[in-house]
């Protein structure tokens, strides 16, 4: 890979880590989905002197230069029109993708930033390169256009309101006259005979009963209806806390809470099943490394190996138990995870804010050993780079080794290094899950006063995981 450029990183600030780790989780998400020159006009960056600044690189090769210094306007709008075509492929791409929730906010998050107008973009080779600004997306602006309405439309609304108002005032007009009153008819020949009214019988006068003392009937009292008080809810039950909980309160005080690592092993040997005997897996090694199978047929090889690299192996298993065992780590405890895939060196993550777990599970699900011929594990190199990151003089913190055996890059001797970090940062404690079951490395966990985990089955992973960190003493759970 080449580096297009380097710009100044200020890794003190929270946020750019942040949209960092989520930048790197998207180019995990969209590679296997991609082809390989959609997915090259997304730059890959990399912290790079000492954490002082980020370099971004890509795969393709020639020299690269700005889109804005390219003075040829059909050489650079054809070019544009490269780059939105690639950016609608990785737009089609994602709505075939199956994602889980969480996948789907990153990308909605992370596409307004790639389409960003604020990117710097590259040429190499008449190909665009994006290199991500990590500030707040610039989008063009969209001004909505409003069709103009047809004339025909209220016109013809307006003609049928007329008519409506026409036809109710005919029926108006027909059935309501308006409180005319019939005039009566007369008859010449009609007599008017009045009839004089006969005085009424006079009643004789009801006799007069004299005043008795009576006692008034006393007003009957209307009742009145008490409010019925409300019922009172009964009281909430007082929930249990698990035994040594921690409480929010708790975690937000604390001003320098610990930090981790984990140093995971992804080199070739890992793709071994589990599921075989140690000196079966101890016979696949020489068949791999000492020409041990010479006298197979070529069947016989696909069949062996078929067979010895069969799931659960010892990475699909630790992805699995290491994945889980991130979600029971507490809150405040950042996590950086440093993978041992190549010699000479390892690889550093920046720290993973429990916010961004997520980014970080899926990383480790992402790794696959290399295939290089470089391929190895640099534990020496991984242990070294994990002390460096901690602190472990000011404050408690730990390293968690997961791996299948010792350095296979480096003559050093490991154990002279955990005694030197023991010496260093004596609160920097180091659990490790020995997945051959070897004993080569237990030196690392001795010095440093951490113990050693032997998990040589897919159950025997899952219990020891939980009891490497569990000892450490940083899965406490929250305090309802």
């Amino acid at each position: 890979m080449q580096r297009i450029m380097r710009i100044a990183f200020d890794y003190n600030n929270p946020e750019k880590i942040s949209l960092l780790e989520q930048y790197h989780s998207l180019l995990l998400l969209l590679k296997s989905h991609l082809t390989d020159r959609t997915f090259s006009i997304l730059a890959s960056p990399k912290l790079i002197d000492n954490n002082q600044h980020l370099g971004w690189y890509t795969n393709l090769e020639g020299q690269p230069l700005l889109l804005d210094s390219i003075a040829d306007k059909s050489h650079k709008n054809k070019i544009i029109k490269t780059l939105q075509t690639r950016i609608n492929d990785i737009e089609n791409a994602i709505k075939l993708m199956p994602l889980s929730g969480e996948e789907r906010s990153l990308v909605s998050a992370w596409l307004p930033r790639i389409k960003s107008l604020g990117n710097q973009i590259y040429v190499i080779n008449d190909e665009p390169v994006i290199v991500n600004t990590f500030e707040e997306p610039v989008l063009p602006a969209v001004v909505p256009v409003i069709p103009p309405t047809p004339f025909w439309r209220w016109w013809h609304f307006l003609l049928l309101a007329l008519l409506l108002i026409s036809l109710l005032g005919i029926l108006w007009y027909l059935f309501c006259p308006f409180g005319k009153q019939k005039s009566a008819v007369h008859h010449p020949m009609a007599v008017v005979v009045v009839k004089k009214p006969e005085p009424e019988p006079k009643s004789p006068p009801e006799p007069v009963s004299e005043p008795k003392d009576t006692v008034p009937e006393e007003a009957t009292p209307t009742a009145i209806s008490e409010p019925k008080p409300k019922p009172v809810p009964p009281p909430a039950p007082k929930v249990k806390n698990p035994p040594n909980c921690i409480t929010k309160e708790e975690m937000n005080k604390d001003p320098n809470p610990s930090k981790m690592a984990i140093v995971f092993d992804n080199s070739p040997s890992m793709t071994v099943t589990l599921n075989e005997s140690p000196s079966e897996v101890e016979r696949y090694f020489r068949y791999l490394w000492d020409d041990y199978g010479r006298n197979m047929s070529e069947e016989e090889k696909i069949k062996y190996e078929k067979r010895m690299t069969r799931l659960p192996t010892r990475l699909s298993s630790s992805k699995s138990v290491a994945t889980s065992s991130i979600d029971s780590i507490q809150p405040n405890i950042d996590i950086s995870l440093v993978t041992l895939a190549n010699c000479p060196a390892a690889d550093v993550s920046p720290f993973y804010k429990y916010t961004n777990r997520v980014s970080l599970k899926h990383k480790i699900k992402q790794l696959t050993p290399s295939t290089t011929s470089e391929a190895g594990t640099p534990l020496y190199s991984g242990l070294e780079k994990a002390s460096k990151i901690l602190d472990g003089i000011t404050r408690d913190d730990y390293i968690l080794i997961i791996s299948d055996g010792e350095d296979s890059c480096t003559r050093n001797n490991i154990c002279t290094l955990a005694n030197y970090i023991a010496a260093q940062k004596p609160r920097l404690k180091i659990n490790i899950v020995d997945i051959a079951g070897e004993h080569k490395i237990d030196c690392i966990a001795n010095a440093t006063g951490g113990k050693v985990y032997i998990a040589q089955s897919p159950q025997d992973m899952i219990k020891q995981m939980n009891n490497a960190v569990s000892s450490l003493k940083i899965n406490r759970p929250i305090c309802q």
